[in-house]
């Protein structure tokens, strides 16, 4: 399948990056390769770029787009939250840059088999990487009534966690919870119109909550930051683009927490007026940015 996907706060990225021949980068979710192809024009000749994706359609369609810098691209099919084993594998010891965007892809939001979307009928999976296990589905349909209620509560953020745990458990007892638009339905159902967010859809959340569940998020999330904090050069810099709170709150906590790298971005960094017209899926992303200074 061909996509088009427009890379979130691209320019400000290759502000804060500066990518410089010679350097070597870190793209964690390279998603369909916007983001690398930028960084690898400014870094020309000789900057080269790692790129880490689990969404096999995605890498191919990645590889395709970045062919044309033949060895300045190492791509790998693999969680970012592997980056300090897998960088040793590729024998680097350091880089110059780490860019973590951690939103999804046009291509998972519009691709129609995999649950991410709440348009049409689709399977409930919502795994990043098919060769993972668990999917959405099983997590609905097995998961206690508390259980649920924490995921939609804790990684959703939904008020309304526990009267929409509590339609799941009565519709799944006469029939399985399979597809996106069945659980859409549950959800809206059980929530009351006057509680339905007016901004965003109502299963929002649920749905949010679902993803981070069924693909780690947060734990993968804590373990790049580390991680990769401990891979950058002096002066080296790392950003995340993040696009919901709890993500953007991690990351915030982190960077100030963290003596070994200085803040660059007091406030998250936010798409302008003109960019939000442009590609609607931006308006929520917040970039913060930090350097490595060493240790204090």
């Amino acid at each position: 399948m061909e996509a088009t996907h427009v890379s979130v706060l691209l320019n400000e990225v290759i502000a804060y990056l500066a990518p410089k021949d010679g350097g070597i980068y870190v793209d964690c979710n390279l998603g369909l390769g916007g983001h690398s192809a930028a960084i690898l024009e400014a870094s020309s000749p000789g900057g080269k770029v790692i790129g880490f994706d689990w969404d096999a359609e995605a890498l191919e369609i990645a590889q395709k787009k970045l062919f044309i810098y033949g060895s300045r691209v190492q791509l790998m099919r693999r969680n970012f939250a592997t980056i300090q084993s897998s960088l040793q594998e590729l024998g680097v010891g350091s880089v110059d840059g780490i860019l973590l965007d951690l939103g999804l892809s046009s291509l998972q939001l519009d691709g129609g088999d995999r649950g991410f979307s709440f348009k049409g009928s689709q399977a409930l999976d919502m795994r990043m990487d098919d060769r993972q296990e668990e999917t959405a589905a099983h997590l609905v349909n097995t998961a206690s009534e508390e259980e649920l209620a924490d995921i939609f509560f804790y990684y959703g953020e939904e008020r309304q966690a526990r009267p929409i745990s509590a339609a799941i458990i009565e519709y799944r007892r006469s029939q399985a919870i399979a597809t996106n638009d069945q659980l859409v339905k549950i959800v809206e159902q059980a929530v009351p119109k006057r509680f339905h967010p007016k901004k965003i859809h109502p299963a929002t959340k649920v749905f949010q909550g679902l993803r981070i569940a069924v693909n780690d998020e947060l734990q993968n999330l804590s373990k790049v930051l580390v991680d990769g904090t401990g891979l950058l050069k002096i002066n080296g810099v790392f950003c995340v683009i993040s696009f919901h709170s709890l993500e953007d709150r991690m990351v915030k906590r982190f960077f100030a927490d963290e003596p070994k790298l200085k803040v660059l971005t007091k406030k998250p960094v936010v798409p302008t007026d003109e960019e939000c017209r442009l590609n609607h899926r931006a308006r929520s992303a917040k970039l913060r940015v930090a350097v490595f200074a060493g240790n204090n």
